[in-house]
């Protein structure tokens, strides 16, 4: 097979394009032809440069945690699923540990899997958009609803609206029957979560969101805050717009980590902060029915072959970064 993989940490072109032995399936796993595989900021780019060394990766390593493909292969105790299914690869696996950080990878031509961790991909949805819900839809869904316990009619703030996992958040929780607030840091990324049905769109960088969130609730403050990136200017204010007894979800810090919090608020408004980056394979699966009807829709900056991750690594890494969207590795391109 073909992958890529880094023999040490360090910049982009640490990574190498290589030839390697076929994967060879447990009697619980999968092997899975990769035709979609995405670059994530902190679980690719972060763990690469050797400046996430909580996550525990050891070279040589290939990374790649949220494949998409056709089943080629199962082990002899697999009975749920059968070669030519079209599949996706989630996070967590079945010992606790996490696919493509405490084993290798889906940045290759083939990968191996449990099949614990693997969910069948509706016809109607492509490899590509599979990844991206398959990365961060069961994460958006376990913060909204198992965390964040958000119902029908309830009103919830989702920072990071023009990015995957707040792009996300915002088209379940609408479905869901939730009004949503999207905010970002320009107009541009604000108009992204109006386009993706946000009720109300907060560009926080030209006015006092905690003014305009407590106009759009009548003065009582959202019933939930959906957080992702911990920027310590924006973040504080997020918990600032909570009602009483509110809710604040989060899953990821690369903003921050370290952001101050008014304690005041915390204790005052009986406030609940909850945080889980973690999630569960079959939370997938309403992910991928939303997005078969129509309902969940996500955003991708750009589909190149596998042989240009390294671009892509330092691509994120410019001061530029990427677009509006994911990038997503092609293994079948070359």
């Amino acid at each position: 097979m073909k992958a890529m993989i880094f023999n040490s940490f360090g910049p982009p072109e640490v990574l190498h394009y290589e030839d390697l032995p076929d994967p060879v399936p447990g009697e619980n796993d999968l092997v899975v032809e990769v035709h979609a595989v995405s670059v994530n900021r902190v679980l690719d780019v972060e763990i690469r440069s050797g400046r996430a060394p909580l996550y525990g990766v050891t070279p040589p390593h290939i990374p790649g945690v949220d494949p998409s493909g056709i089943v080629v292969e199962t082990g002899s105790n697999v009975t749920d699923f059968a070669v030519g299914d079209r599949v996706s690869i989630t996070l967590g696996m079945p010992d606790g540990g996490r696919f493509g950080i405490e084993c290798n990878g889906g940045a290759a031509t083939l990968t191996v899997a449990p099949a614990e961790s693997c969910v069948l991909i509706r016809d109607e949805v492509g490899f590509a958009e599979a990844t991206v819900i398959s990365r961060h839809g069961p994460v958006a869904y376990n913060l909204l609803f198992n965390m964040g316990n958000l119902k029908p009619g309830q009103t919830v703030l989702i920072f990071g609206a023009s990015g995957n996992l707040g792009s996300i958040g915002i088209q379940l929780a609408k479905a869901a029957g939730a009004t949503v607030i999207a905010a970002a840091g320009s107009a541009e990324r604000a108009a992204v979560g109006t386009r993706l049905g946000a009720d109300h769109a907060i560009n926080y960088g030209a006015v006092d969101l905690v003014e305009v969130v407590s106009e759009l609730t009548n003065g009582e403050g959202v019933d939930l805050f959906y957080d992702n990136i911990a920027n310590p200017e924006v973040c504080p204010l997020g918990i600032e717009s909570l009602r009483d007894e509110g809710r604040m979800v989060t899953a990821g810090a690369h903003g921050g980590p370290i952001i101050p919090v008014n304690m005041a608020t915390v204790y005052y408004k009986r406030l609940t902060i909850m945080g889980n980056p973690r999630s569960n394979a079959q939370d997938a699966l309403p992910c991928f029915d939303a997005a078969a009807d129509g309902k969940l829709n996500v955003v991708i900056d750009r589909v190149v072959p596998l042989s240009e991750a390294p671009a892509m690594h330092a691509l994120l890494e410019s001061p530029a970064g990427s677009g509006v969207g994911k990038i997503i590795l092609n293994p079948m391109l070359g």
